[in-house]
C-alpha cells in the first residue's frame, strides 16, 4: 500500500474541499462584536505584602521617533522596531499606579492623569480612596500627580499623608508649574520630603534614580526574603529605553544622567534577577531585565510571582 506523507499544503486543500457548513453545522445568531480590552489590575502576593498594578490609562501615541531614541537615525529606529515587530508610526503608552498592602498600611505609588480614571481603577481592584493611606509621588511629572486632586481642590484621597523626595519637590516647587501648583503644592504640609536611602514604611526603601526628573525615585520593596522594584519612569518602553538605554528620551530631563541611571539600575536588576514594576511597561508592567552583551531586555514576568 502506497502511503502519502501529509504536509500542511495538502491538509490545507483537503480542508478546502469540505463546505464550511458542513464542518460546522448550522449557524446561530451571531454575538455582538465587543470591541479590544483589558483587565483593570493585576494582584500577587510578596512575602507579606498583597502588590496590586493598576491600569490606570493607556492609549496609542503617533512618531514615536520624536520620543524616544533621539539621538539615533531613523534606519537604526526602524531596524530595532523591526527586530522587535513593533511599528514605527505609533506606540501604545501605559500608565501604571501601584498599591501596596502590608497588612498595616496600604500605600499608593503615583496616582495617574486625572482622579476620575485613579478612582476607578482602584475600585476595580476592590479599594476606595478613603482607604489609603499613604500616597507616594515618584516624581512631579502629570501624569503621576494628575490624580491627586479633583476639580474645586478636593484632595481625591482624603485621609493619606503624602511622601516624595525633597529635591524633587524642590526642583518643581520653584519651577512655575501650574500642574504641580494646583496638584501638589495644597498638600505640602501633609507631605514627607525623603532622600536616598530613607524608608517610607517597613521594607519600602527609596532609591535615588535622577535624570528623569532632578529628583526622580525608585523604591525597593522587600518582605518575606522577596524583594520587588518600583521602578517609576528609569525607563519609558520596553525596547526603545529599557533595551537602548542609551538612546535619548523627550521626557528626561538630564539625558545623560538618565542613561547612566538605566544601566545602574538595569545592571542591579539583571544580576540580582530582581523583578520590578515599570510605569510605562506594557500591562500588567511587572517583569525582568536581562543583560544581553552590552544591554539588556525586557522579560515578562509569567508565573514566578504566582509561586
Amino acid at each position: 500500500m502506497t502511503r502519502t506523507p501529509l504536509t500542511r499544503r495538502s491538509l490545507l486543500t483537503a480542508a478546502a474541499a469540505v463546505p464550511l457548513a458542513a464542518t460546522l453545522g448550522p449557524v446561530h445568531a451571531s454575538a455582538p462584536m465587543m470591541g479590544a480590552s483589558t483587565t483593570r489590575h493585576n494582584r500577587f502576593v510578596l512575602g507579606d505584602c498583597e502588590v496590586t498594578t493598576l491600569l490606570a490609562a493607556t492609549m496609542p501615541r503617533p512618531d514615536p521617533h520624536s520620543i524616544f531614541g533621539l539621538n539615533v537615525s531613523a534606519e537604526d529606529f526602524a531596524a530595532v522596531s523591526a527586530k522587535a515587530n513593533i511599528p514605527t508610526d505609533a506606540a501604545q503608552f501605559f500608565f501604571t499606579p501601584t498599591v501596596i498592602n502590608t497588612g498595616s498600611a496600604l500605600i499608593l505609588f503615583d496616582t495617574g492623569l486625572n482622579p476620575d480614571a485613579i478612582t476607578t481603577a482602584l475600585n476595580d481592584a476592590g479599594y476606595t480612596p478613603d482607604q489609603v493611606d499613604i500616597v507616594v509621588i515618584t516624581h512631579m511629572h502629570g501624569d503621576h500627580i494628575g490624580g491627586l486632586m479633583r476639580e474645586g481642590g478636593e484632595a481625591t484621597f482624603p485621609n493619606a499623608r503624602y511622601v516624595t523626595g525633597s529635591a524633587e519637590y524642590d526642583h518643581w516647587a520653584a519651577a512655575g508649574n501650574d500642574r504641580f501648583d494646583s496638584n501638589m503644592r495644597p498638600l505640602a504640609e501633609k507631605t514627607t520630603m525623603i532622600g536616598d536611602g530613607a524608608s517610607v514604611a517597613s521594607g519600602i526603601t527609596a532609591m535615588a534614580a535622577f535624570g528623569h526628573t532632578p529628583g526622580h525615585m525608585t523604591y525597593m520593596i522587600e518582605s518575606g526574603g522577596k524583594s520587588l522594584l518600583l521602578a517609576a519612569d528609569f525607563a519609558n518602553h520596553y525596547v526603545w529605553s529599557l533595551a537602548q538605554p542609551d538612546w535619548e528620551v523627550k521626557f528626561d530631563m538630564d539625558k545623560s544622567a538618565a542613561a547612566k541611571t538605566r544601566r545602574r539600575l538595569l545592571g542591579m536588576l539583571a544580576t540580582d534577577k530582581i523583578p520590578f514594576i515599570g510605569y510605562h511597561m506594557p500591562w500588567p508592567a511587572v517583569g525582568y531585565a536581562e543583560a544581553r552583551n552590552s544591554s539588556f531586555s525586557y522579560v515578562p514576568s509569567s508565573y514566578q510571582l504566582m509561586l
